[in-house]
């Protein structure tokens, strides 16, 4: 038998726990609250009412986000015993790239009603721990500034699909000068959901200029102004409002956005497996099992519900992301093990931005993957290669066999 080897492996979750507590017994703090019920009201302190239900809100009576939350619950972790865990890795590939962690900081738009520094300060955070931050079409600040900010690191593009193809052209090429090297296309917003507390405050960000920053110093869509937005910002609205969602798209359409960039393209908002074999079928790289967090459809399917059927589809043939309703380490190890490659999150890393800003959401992805990292290792697993379906029990399965004395 081999020696094992003398060098002390990286054991990220007890080094994210240790700092902690030893800011704690030198009076320090992390920027943000460990737990995600105080950093959620430490940002919602932060926030403007109205920025603060634009984030937090969903469609109608909310029902599909807590559907997505309720839908981990069922899942329960079968943790095993006895397993040399005492080095591990987080690591995966995705689109010819390894990742540090299955995390990517998913596409929210008008970080500026957030913070100052708006999408900069998640795309430094991101590009610090090495990890994708996809910007918003509708985000507050130019794709190019935030490429500048981000440097080296990954970045990805989301692309919501003008009326206007020129337009759509236009973005994807710009996209692709900035060095974003991923397309993730959102899907499920061809109009807006029924958001009853953005309604009631009768409230769009967009209206007041917010989440134009990409339109407005597009030169496609400057073209088409009689005057530039600078001098006449409302016709530039109005402009925007006429062109922004496309409810005409079809699978056919998929061709143009392959004609006019040489990037990924990942079909986000799959929640049906039929369409992620069409996913396939029409070539794409990738698809992201999603609801956008219960904002468009109330009663929708939980999006962790969706994701084996979506698995079983595209059986191997691209990667599955997932996305809507991660929250914690357990969260990201249950969607592994259900098939996805690598999770996105969203809410939770703006709380951050919103609480401590680019610091903020620093602490906040470093106490997720820290809680990732606890909980594989605390299971008996080393790598996310390891997780698959055997990991997990139905919650009424589980109880089940507590019941009935069964391991």
């Amino acid at each position: 038998m081999e020696p094992k080897k003398t060098n002390p492996p990286r054991n990220f979750g007890l080094e994210r726990e240790l700092e902690v507590y030893q800011h704690g017994a030198t009076g320090k703090k992390l920027s943000i609250p460990v737990s995600l019920s105080l950093l959620e009201q430490k940002a919602k302190e932060a926030l403007d009412p109205r920025a603060y239900d634009y984030v937090t809100g969903g469609a109608g009576g909310e029902n599909t986000m807590r559907a997505n939350l309720e839908a981990f619950y069922r899942w329960r972790i079968v943790p095993r015993m006895l397993r040399d865990v005492s080095a591990r890795d987080l690591s995966v590939e995705l689109l010819g790239a390894k990742l540090p962690a299955p995390v990517v900081l998913g596409p929210v738009g008008v970080q500026g009603i957030i913070h100052s520094e708006a999408e900069v300060a998640s795309g430094r955070a991101a590009a610090e721990l090495g990890l994708p931050f996809v910007i918003s079409t509708v985000s507050s600040r130019p794709m190019e500034e935030v490429a500048h900010a981000m440097g080296a690191g990954p970045r990805w593009f989301q692309l919501y699909w003008s009326k206007n193809p020129e337009l759509t052209a236009s973005m994807l090429q710009r996209a692709e000068r900035a060095g974003y090297t991923a397309l993730v296309v959102t899907l499920d917003t061809s109009m807006l959901g029924w958001r009853e507390r953005d309604l009631e405050r009768s409230y769009l960000p967009f209206f007041s200029c917010e989440g134009l920053a990409n339109y407005f110093t597009d030169p496609v869509f400057r073209a088409a102004l009689k005057q530039s937005p600078e001098k006449d910002p409302a016709e530039a609205v109005r402009l925007w409002a006429s062109i922004f969602t496309n409810n005409a798209l079809a699978w056919e359409d998929l061709a143009f956005l392959r004609q006019h960039t040489k990037l990924p393209i990942i079909l986000k908002g799959i929640l049906h497996r039929d369409d992620a074999a069409r996913a396939v079928d029409r070539g794409v790289d990738g698809v992201i099992v999603s609801n956008h967090g219960g904002r468009q459809v109330d009663g929708a399917i939980a999006a962790l519900d969706a994701l084996p059927g979506v698995v079983r589809a595209v059986n191997g043939s691209v990667p599955v992301l997932f996305d809507s309703g991660i929250r914690r380490g357990a969260d990201i190890m249950k969607a592994l093990a259900l098939g996805a490659r690598a999770v996105l999150i969203a809410r939770l890393y703006i709380w951050g931005l919103a609480a401590a800003g680019e610091a903020g959401v620093r602490d906040a992805v470093l106490n997720l993957l820290a809680d990732f990292d606890l909980s594989i290792a605390l299971s008996g697993f080393t790598s996310c290669r390891e997780l698959n379906a055997s990991v997990l029990a139905r919650a009424d399965d589980s109880l089940h066999a507590h019941r009935s004395g069964q391991p």
